[in-house]
């Protein structure tokens, strides 16, 4: 072929596409557009095929997060509230500790107990000042008792409470209801858990609902565990779900508790008999000292000045110990 002929095939071609990329410029957008309305009309129509039922277990699910949000809440500022209430009567102290004590009963033992005291303290030492001191003790010894044995009885509760849990969770999967779990703890469970179980059948048997009846548990027993358990249980009660799922991830959770109380009282174990030692070494010397040389010692009896520095490292020895034991005391 000449040349004519080649420069005509190519101004053909150039032409050709030179109209192909003009097209394509311009139509590009508008098949881009339809394109894109076609996916996002497929996705509306997906939508809208979504069945009733997914639909209402969305909203369902929606309405359970809701009540478990407005419960936690509710159970927070309730916790709040209690904390900022204060000290614990002691009439509730009493009740705490499993005891069946009038009010009128414990000022007559604190006060028969500080008299006992009183004279004891004042025949064998012969001061009105420490006759004084030893009443106070005296009258104040009740309320020790009481509260160690309040104290005793709250950890076995905490040490029994997830074994009850567990039982619970095993009745629920065997298919009891939850009432009929709570009611064997309450005959088979160990003590103290036994008897606040009953005093939660004694509640559902009066008219109370399961729910009502558990939230007055952390009220007899003021312990975290016992909150824990009257919040899941309320939860559920409220917003449904896996119940035997929830008290096993809580049992689960109190013996975490439990392992991590057990190894902070192992690593404070070192500092509390540091404390115990420095806190018996003023008394043991002083009995040392006596043993050897009485008369070192006695005139810490028979002055009135000997009488009122005893007195002073007695209220200072008291302010250290409690100082220790404020130190190497974890609350977990």
């Amino acid at each position: 072929m000449d040349s004519p002929v080649l420069f005509a095939i190519a101004l053909a071609l150039l032409v050709m596409f030179s109209i192909g990329g003009v097209a394509y410029a311009i139509l590009y957008p508008m098949l881009a557009r339809e394109a894109r309305k076609e996916k996002r009309m497929g996705r509306i129509s997906s939508r809208a095929d979504l069945s009733v039922g997914q639909r209402e277990a969305a909203r369902d699910r929606s309405r359970r997060r809701k009540s478990i949000e407005d419960t936690l809440k509710e159970a927070e500022e309730k916790q709040k509230a209690k904390n900022q209430a204060g000290k614990i009567s002691l009439k509730a102290k009493i009740k705490q500790a499993g005891l069946s004590l009038e009010i009128t009963h414990f000022w007559l033992a604190s006060g028969a107990s500080g008299l006992l005291a009183a004279l004891v303290a004042l025949v064998f030492a012969g001061s009105p000042l420490i006759a004084l001191c030893g009443g106070l003790i005296g009258g104040c010894l009740p309320l020790w008792v009481i509260t160690y044995i309040r104290k005793k009885r709250l950890a076995k509760f905490v040490l029994e409470f997830p074994n009850a849990i567990d039982v619970i969770v095993r009745g629920v999967k065997a298919g009891l209801p939850l009432g009929e779990c709570i009611i064997l703890i309450s005959k088979e469970a160990p003590e103290p858990v036994r008897t606040e179980f009953k005093a939660v059948v004694e509640a559902q048997s009066i008219g109370a609902s399961v729910s009502e009846a558990i939230q007055q548990l952390p009220k007899r027993i003021p312990v975290p565990e016992a909150n824990f358990f009257a919040i899941a249980i309320t939860i559920q009660q409220q917003a449904g779900g896996n119940l035997a799922e929830a008290l096993s991830n809580l049992s689960t959770v109190l013996r975490s508790r439990k392992a991590l109380r057990q190894k902070a009282d192992a690593m404070s174990m070192e500092a509390k008999a540091s404390g115990a030692i420095i806190g018996s070494m003023p008394p043991a010397v002083m009995f040392l000292v006596y043993i050897t040389s009485p008369d070192y010692v006695t005139i810490l009896f028979d002055t009135e000045s000997g009488n009122l520095v005893l007195a002073f490292a007695l209220g200072w020895m008291c302010v250290g110990i409690g100082v220790m034991k404020k130190m190497i005391n974890f609350n977990i």
